[in-house]
């Protein structure tokens, strides 16, 4: 069990770094063009966003709307330790699909072991998408996690620190 919680923990650092290394990349790209670009961009794309400017900086910031994802234990949880670590090899294929087409930002577990597992957070115009991408996963299927589903703003081409 505690190979399994590494190897979790290792795959999860290793989603969060190269989310990081890749939008750093992005970034430079999008700092190529105006936020009127790339406001009207988003918006023919059907996502919500507003902008302001930071009274410090005078800089105009560019929100984008989000969706986070909860993953919380489900009602199925008496799968045998086989299937259990099939599920969990099939649900980091799944977020790591998910990054590489683009609709998942960053996804990573929480070290409590509460109800809450670990969350999502989906680059999608709505919480519709949003939530049937994560309703494919192999453990919301299995019923083993259920998704709660919210909306959250994050101001454009800011990364975690």
């Amino acid at each position: 069990m505690k190979t399994l919680k590494f190897t979790v923990y290792i795959l999860s650092l290793i989603i969060v770094v190269f989310s990081c290394k890749t939008e750093s990349k992005n970034e430079e790209a999008e700092s190529k063009r105006s936020i009127t670009e790339i406001k009207k961009d988003l918006a023919s794309k059907g996502y919500q966003t507003f902008d302001y400017i930071d009274t410090e900086t005078k800089d105009t910031i560019l929100m984008q709307q989000y969706f986070m994802a909860f993953l919380k234990s489900g009602p199925t949880r008496s799968q045998t330790k086989e299937e259990s670590d099939s599920l969990q090899t099939l649900h980091l294929e799944h977020l790591q699909k998910m990054y590489n087409l683009g609709y998942a930002d960053i996804s990573g577990p929480f070290g409590d072991n509460g109800d809450i597992r670990g969350i999502t957070i989906y680059n999608t115009p709505t919480i519709e998408i949003a939530d049937s991408l994560a309703s494919i996963d192999p453990m919301v299927k299995s019923g083993r996690l259920v998704i709660e589903m919210h909306p959250w703003w994050a101001a454009k081409g800011i990364s975690l620190r």
